[in-house]
């Protein structure tokens, strides 16, 4: 059935509600299969043992060579979570949530190692070591949204630490060889927490070997996952998705673009995604400010070695 949103309508990227399955063969598929975010919390603490229980779930989570490269700040208190939603494009779930939780690479702490041992270190200088790092430190963090989950409590989290690296750097004291990577929202949800849509198992799970879609297949995927919503045209969103499409790729493109959008009659989820909410032109800018930004963090990867 397609759906058409009204201009008055606010359209939700997380993606469409639907119903769960109510049978499953144990609790941990059950968890993992209606987990949703959570961004509306009660106004309750969250204990001190569910907390611990949390943590522990996420320093037994799988790390290359078990050097747990990775670092937790817990965020409590009420001033800096609300000065953390506001760096972090002012969602307010990051003040409502009694914890936060900022994950981050640490590399610091095993140099300081190797330092007092006496061993030679070289990871801050190593790709290979951030993405590594990168890695573990993300696969801590979904550790402890499951286990949060298994906790009774809801989680969201919050990439836009992207748009925040300095002020995160000096609010927590990060020393160099620490990098913020995502950040977590715990709570007691305030109402029971929807389920999105996904894509289903065959365009995700390829067998082998990389399978590539027929254009039928690709639309017809995307088309049930968001029931085809057809998003109204306006002047606004017109315009704006014709700025984005020539910076972007050019003139040419553009017309192509905005002649389609005529066409059909209606903005499509993929031209609303990165023309109107994830916009490409923007998205695609600061790659240079980000590599600086990595040197001032004490990573110098990039930079060519002179070899001794």
């Amino acid at each position: 059935m397609k759906k058409d949103v009204k201009k008055t309508e606010r359209i939700d990227h997380h993606g469409i509600k639907q119903k769960v399955k109510a049978k499953y063969p144990n609790e941990t598929i059950k968890l993992l299969l209606e987990r949703g975010s959570c961004r509306l919390f009660k106004k309750k603490k969250i204990p001190k043992k569910i907390l611990k229980y949390i943590f522990e779930a996420g320093t037994h989570a799988p790390s290359g060579g078990n050097l747990q490269p990775f670092s937790i700040i817990k965020i409590e208190d009420k001033d800096t979570r609300k000065k953390l939603a506001e760096l972090c494009g002012n969602q307010k779930w990051i003040k409502d949530a009694p914890v936060d939780l900022l994950f981050c690479i640490d590399l610091y702490r095993l140099k300081k190692w190797a330092e007092v041992e006496i061993a030679p270190f070289t990871a801050t200088n190593s790709f290979h070591h951030f993405w590594i790092s990168f890695q573990d430190t993300v696969i801590a963090a979904q550790n402890i949204s499951t286990a949060a989950d298994s906790m009774g409590l809801g989680s969201v989290y919050i990439g836009t630490v992207t748009e925040c690296f300095r002020q995160l750097k000096k609010m927590f004291k990060l020393p160099d060889g620490v990098f913020p990577v995502v950040l977590l929202c715990l709570g007691f949800p305030l109402k029971k927490i929807s389920v999105r849509k996904k894509l289903d198992i065959d365009i995700i799970v390829h067998d082998e070997e990389y399978k590539k879609l027929s254009n039928d297949e690709l639309k017809n995927a995307f088309n049930k996952k968001y029931n085809s919503i057809k998003i109204e045209i306006t002047p606004e969103r017109l315009n704006r998705i014709e700025r984005v499409c020539k910076n972007v790729h050019g003139e040419k493109f553009a017309e192509k673009c905005i002649k389609k959008i005529n066409k059909n009659g209606y903005i499509n989820m993929v031209q609303y995604y990165y023309g109107l909410h994830y916009v490409a032109d923007m998205m695609a800018s600061g790659n240079e400010e980000f590599l600086k930004i990595l040197k001032d963090f004490g990573f110098s990867f990039l930079e060519e070695r002179n070899e001794g």
